[in-house]
């Protein structure tokens, strides 16, 4: 049964799709008297299936660590073969089934927090389309294929952050969420593009073994290397593609616990797997350093300004991912696993926990909460295990992988450390900050008849806060803990990062903060908080540039189009039909002069052409004889 399992590997990402094939008749509302709820059932048992399949192969794997893999030959033209290949490893089928089982949990979730929605059917097949996608780019290990599945992701998030269509700001934020996701998809094509004329195939064992023996020139190693993370910066949101992540929150909240647990991973782990094909280029691991600090810093300080619940968190997401950038462009791809593993069931809770919030309130303005935490004992507990496994703290996993992070980079990268440690205080500052405003203080006139929510949205939280207890044990069976037991807990390293997650935590517990706006009456201070809040004014000056300088070539090749180009058709036109209009009179009837203007008309051709070519001639001659 087991072997029958590992060669129908290929069926796990098929579960969630077939789920949406499954729904669309209660989707598309030619099943009508059941209701949409039968459509969400068969999407979670499709889900379940995979999640049993996977972890099945993932404990086969693991027991027999030998890397088998499954290729589908598709075409071979040009001199390059293109097929899709599965890779079944320890590392692919532990990514599959964590894609599985927390969209499962998140499917669960969505349950109870989308029950009374009309559209429950479509959301559930969107969700399904999600899971497909997500959990092929786990297996996959072919560029091709992967490329083609990161297009499914930027499809299914446009779906899914403008399915409340009715409202404008969800069009805006769908749209814009597309457009900048398709900024980088496009730019990786031409990279996917120029690697396979170059390596002959995109499969990627057949691109590491061209990748040890290439000699590409640095300009074009350079653009090669720039071109391929372009689509992984989109999916990840950094900077300065990072925008629509923000704008994204705008969409149901199960989907953002997908979002912004698995989806920006998504885009990271086809980046771990393109690091030996980004090491030809120096320049290229610099980019990605240098990208991931701007993005770890800039969003975890725009974090801490931010009075939608949603929001700040989002910003946290492209915080942490800029230190799996930079885990990359380090070259530690261990490290950039443990933070990624660490980071999904962490933010998967945290955003549970807010969308239960934000169900039972029907707010998610942070100023006008608070006294949560009595009234929603079990919301309470999984934002607060979920803040501990975010952050550098005991035990839980995001210290560990921070940990190995800055044990990583300790001896040779001084200021990446430092980088780490402030992204952890700033971090553990922003999420503490959050807790005080919604669960302690006083009640207020939104959260002082508040129950806890309903089981199936209370089960998953559950089930997740468990799982993120138990991480370090997890990352201990994948080896991505330190051999020696005490090695992360008794040095500098550990300690500086210890030191920054309790005094983040200090100060987000001492600080003052005002419930009215939240800004404060100083100029300076507010200055600096909206200089945080509307997120350095980045947008703003993306429409005094880019937005601009399109937005004045559109109008001038409109201009060129309508006067210039239109005219001159127009021209011929009006031409054509004076010239008919004006023949017309001349026409006598007698073949004498039809005779007569065919003559002058080809003697005057014969002459236009002639003369040219005499001319030539003569002046050659001149040339010939030295005159």
């Amino acid at each position: 049964m087991t072997e029958f399992l590992n060669q129908t590997i290929w069926l796990v990402p098929f579960y969630g799709l077939i789920g949406a094939i499954l729904s669309l008749p209660w989707a598309t509302g030619v099943i009508r008297r059941t209701g949409p709820r039968p459509a969400a059932y068969l999407n979670i048992l499709m889900t379940l299936f995979a999640c049993i399949h996977g972890l099945v192969i993932f404990r086969s794997a693991v027991n027999q660590p030998m890397v088998n893999e499954f290729v589908f030959d598709w075409l071979q033209v040009g001199g390059v073969n293109f097929s899709f290949a599965l890779e079944v490893s320890p590392v692919s089928t532990g990514a599959a089934e964590v894609v599985t089982s927390l969209s499962l949990l998140a499917q669960l979730y969505a349950l109870g927090y989308m029950e009374k929605d009309w559209a429950l059917a479509r959301f559930f097949a969107l969700m399904g389309f999600f899971e497909g996608a997500m959990s092929g780019i786990a297996l996959s290990n072919s560029l091709l294929l992967s490329y083609a599945l990161l297009e499914m992701l930027t499809l299914s998030t446009y779906l899914l952050v403008g399915f409340w269509y009715a409202q404008p700001l969800v069009v805006t934020a769908a749209r814009d969420a597309f457009l900048t996701k398709r900024v980088g998809d496009m730019l990786l094509l031409m990279g996917v593009v120029t690697l396979g004329s170059l390596a002959g195939s995109l499969n990627f064992n057949n691109l590491y073994n061209w990748a040890g023996t290439a000699n590409l020139p640095p300009i074009l190693a350079t653009l090669l290397g720039l071109a391929l993370i372009a689509g992984p910066l989109g999916k990840c949101a950094q900077f300065p593609l990072h925008l629509w992540l923000d704008e994204a929150m705008e969409g149901p909240n199960p989907a953002s616990v997908l979002r912004n647990s698995l989806v920006v991973c998504c885009g990271a782990y086809v980046l771990i797997k393109l690091l030996p094909i980004l090491a030809l280029s120096p320049v290229t691991l610099s980019v990605l350093v240098v990208i991931g600090t701007i993005t770890a810093i800039g969003a975890s300080l725009v974090a801490i300004a931010q009075i939608d619940i949603k929001r700040s968190l989002s910003h946290t997401t492209s915080a942490y991912l800029g230190l799996v950038f930079i885990a990359v462009g380090t070259g530690h791809a261990d490290l950039a696993v443990a933070l990624l593993l660490a980071h999904a069931f962490a933010k998967a809770l945290l955003f549970m926990s807010t969308g239960s919030i934000i169900l039972t309130t029907s707010n998610q303005n942070l100023t006008e909460m608070g006294g949560l935490w009595s009234r929603m004992p079990a919301t309470t507990s999984a934002f607060v295990v979920g803040t501990a496994g975010m952050i550098g703290l005991l035990p839980l996993g995001g210290y560990w992988a921070i940990s190995k992070g800055i044990n990583s980079l300790w001896a040779d990268s001084p200021g990446l450390v430092a980088t780490f440690i402030v992204v952890n205080g700033i971090t553990a500052l922003g999420l503490t900050r959050v807790f005080r405003l919604v669960f302690l203080g006083n009640p207020q006139p939104k959260t002082r008849r508040v129950p806890e929510v309903v089981w199936p949205m209370a089960l998953p939280m559950v089930g997740l806060t468990l799982i993120n207890l138990g991480m370090p044990l997890l990352l201990q069976q994948l080896n991505l803990l330190p051999v020696a037991k005490y090695e992360y807990l008794i040095e500098v390293p550990q300690l500086l990062l210890l030191g920054s997650s309790v005094v983040g935590c200090a100060i987000g517990g001492l600080m003052d903060l005002h419930r009215t706006g939240l800004r404060s009456i100083l100029l300076p201070v507010r200055f600096l908080q909206d200089l945080l809040a509307y997120d350095f004014y980045v947008d703003r000056l993306y429409n005094l540039t880019v937005v601009f300088a399109v937005d004045l070539f559109s109008k001038l090749t409109d201009w060129i189009d309508r006067h210039i180009v239109d005219g001159a058709v127009n021209l011929v036109g009006l031409a054509t039909v004076v010239g008919g209009q004006s023949l017309k009179y001349s026409v006598s009837g007698k073949s004498q002069f039809y005779l007569l203007t065919i003559l002058i008309g080809v003697s005057l051709l014969a002459l236009l052409m002639s003369w040219p070519l005499s001319q030539w001639d003569w002046e050659q001659w001149l040339f010939l004889n030295g005159q």
